[in-house]
């Protein structure tokens, strides 16, 4: 379906995660195809429709990064309609637990952070922050999402960012 209330929408799978057909905010999957709590503190773009919503979901999406260590990831800004938050699509193949803390951040200074336990395995997961109605343009909005011992108190093992400016450690 190209056309969605009377805007086109453009479907592209991201090359980390290809949306699910559930809607969006349910735990959704991602596929990868790749060798909390709130505090106050123009990459590629990715629009799908999300059946039953009659909302078109974009997802601003920094680049695939994987670490030597075995986890990979890619973080977005997703946005519907007047809502923003933050996903990260990770897979963990260092065979041991890890932590991560996905930061979601915004044009009025404010942020949300989402403490998300990384099981060990191969399989491809998501993580994301709860929705927030948008402040100003979505482009503004930012996400890092941080991965770490299965502690937290360990080494970082990667950084991801939604910004094609950001990189992995």
């Amino acid at each position: 379906m190209l056309a969605l209330m009377g805007a086109v929408a453009v479907v592209v799978a991201l090359p980390l995660a290809v949306a699910s057909a559930g809607s969006v905010g349910e735990g959704d999957r991602g596929a990868i195809r790749i060798p909390g709590h709130e505090e106050e503190k123009r990459p590629a773009s990715v629009q799908s429709p999300q059946p039953g919503l009659g909302l078109t979901t974009a997802a601003r999406c920094g680049p695939q990064l994987s670490s030597v260590d075995g986890i990979e990831a890619q973080t977005c800004v997703m946005t519907q309609g007047r809502e923003a938050w933050a996903r990260t699509y990770y897979r963990n193949a260092t065979g041991e637990e890890l932590s991560s803390v996905l930061s979601f951040m915004g044009p009025d200074g404010r942020s949300v952070q989402m403490h998300c336990v990384v099981a060990a395995g191969d399989d491809p997961e998501s993580c994301e922050t709860p929705r927030r109605p948008l402040a100003g343009e979505a482009v503004a909005y930012s996400a890092v999402a941080e991965f770490a011992a299965g502690d937290g108190e360990g080494p970082l093992l990667l950084r991801s960012g939604s910004d094609v400016g950001a990189h992995g450690l």
